[in-house]
């Protein structure tokens, strides 16, 4: 699994979106029990805080100090730093294995193969992700712009799975094809949205190569339509959601 997110950790605790409390049902809905839960690649714990809510624990984890240390204490949660490929956990132990955002990162055959493991049977496996962002009128416009031809060449391979929905991952389970569709909104000030934006992995990439961050400009030619109003900004949720027999 790659750490693209340890150098922006704050700002990705800061800015990035919050899931839907609906999907957090539907998720507990899917679960004949409800004893532990497994977050992998956590990242600020925002989903494992809201799943503590329902689990008796929750054992939230990934390969950045740095996003642990951001991460929301809970009682019954415990973070810890381990590759999603290869963990600690005892066999047939989670109700439920949650991945948000992060699944296009890892070793796919190798995590599969963990979660098999620690998975128990009629547990759930959850892979959540969310693509571009959208906005209305020109402010749309000019972020479809700044992905497709200032930022996309630095994109990871892994990007490509996002854009596809997660539709190319190796997810050998029960699939659940039934899944209602979410929505995952936000009202952002115009400076909160380029704050969010500051923390895509491809505009940390750009920099490195560069030798300056993209942000200045973009943020510059956001001032010139925006108009200091509160934005809506939509984040295209999806999820692929499956059984172990």
């Amino acid at each position: 699994m790659k750490d693209n997110f340890s150098i922006q950790s704050a700002d990705y605790a800061k800015f990035r979106p919050v899931y839907p409390q609906e999907l957090i049902d539907y998720l507990i809905s899917l679960c004949e029990n409800h004893e532990a839960c497994w977050d992998c690649g956590t990242g600020n714990g925002q989903l494992a805080v809201k799943l503590s809510e329902t689990f008796q624990k929750v054992y939230a984890t990934d390969i950045s100090d740095k996003q642990l240390s951001n991460a929301t204490p809970k009682p019954n949660i415990e973070y810890s730093k381990q590759p999603a490929e290869q963990t600690n956990f005892p066999d047939q132990y989670f109700d439920l294995i949650t991945v948000a955002q992060a699944a296009h990162w890892f070793d796919h055959e190798r995590f599969n193969q963990e979660v098999i493991r620690v998975l128990k049977p009629k547990g759930v496996i959850a892979l959540i992700g969310y693509g571009l962002v959208q906005v209305d009128g020109q402010v749309g416009e000019i972020i479809k712009e700044f992905y497709w031809n200032v930022t996309h060449p630095y994109w990871d391979p892994e990007r490509d799975h996002i854009e596809k929905a997660y539709q190319t991952i190796p997810f050998p389970f029960n699939e659940i094809t039934d899944v209602p569709k979410f929505k995952m909104k936000k009202e952002m000030m115009l400076d909160d949205l380029v704050g969010y934006i500051s923390t895509w992995s491809a505009v940390q990439h750009y920099k490195k190569d560069k030798g300056h961050s993209p942000i200045d400009q973009f943020h510059h030619d956001l001032m010139k339509v925006g108009n200091g109003e509160r934005l809506m900004v939509e984040f295209p949720l999806f999820t692929r959601l499956g059984r172990l027999d």
